[in-house]
């Protein structure tokens, strides 16, 4: 909060100064506030809009400043809110948050392909497969029919020009 902030800056510079000997005035304490409020609303401003104008060079602050050109900075970071609705692809009313994939769900299609994939591979290979995934060596074979079924395969792929 800007309150806590100004009282624990005022409290750092008044110990720096009792450091070196000094006192920290009641003019040093309002300019030290300023800085803090200054800084505060600089922070406030980056964290809502994205914008942090002190990587930009001076003119550019200033020319920003003269035309107020804050809104078309080229820096500027555009924030959603997820609770925003939009429209789906079917015409009906969504929050945006109903979107983000979940990395738990199934991927139904991707299920099925895998399965109709699966049933149209011999028993065999199958097998084969399994113990290659399990990280079993594969005897002689297996791996003679494994490198089998990849050239035939290859080959069907290379007839439909893929």
């Amino acid at each position: 909060d800007l309150v806590g902030d100004i009282i624990l800056r005022i409290a750092e510079v008044a110990r720096k100064r009792k450091a070196q000997g000094e006192v920290l005035t009641e003019g040093g304490m309002v300019r030290v506030a300023s800085y803090t409020v200054l800084e505060y609303w600089s922070n406030q401003k980056e964290i809502t809009t994205g914008v942090n104008c002190g990587h930009c060079s001076k003119v550019q602050r200033a020319r920003c400043k003269d035309k107020d050109l804050y809104s078309q900075c080229p820096k500027l970071v555009e924030i959603v809110s997820l609770n925003r609705e939009i429209e789906d692809g079917q015409g009906n009313t969504i929050e945006l948050w109903e979107t983000i994939a979940d990395d738990k769900a199934t991927d139904l299609e991707a299920w099925v392909d895998t399965t109709v994939l699966l049933n149209s591979f011999p028993k065999r290979l199958i097998e084969v497969i399994n113990k290659k995934v399990s990280g079993e060596v594969l005897s002689h074979v297996d791996r003679t029919y494994l490198y089998r079924m990849r050239n035939r395969k290859l080959s069907q792929l290379s007839l439909f020009g893929v």
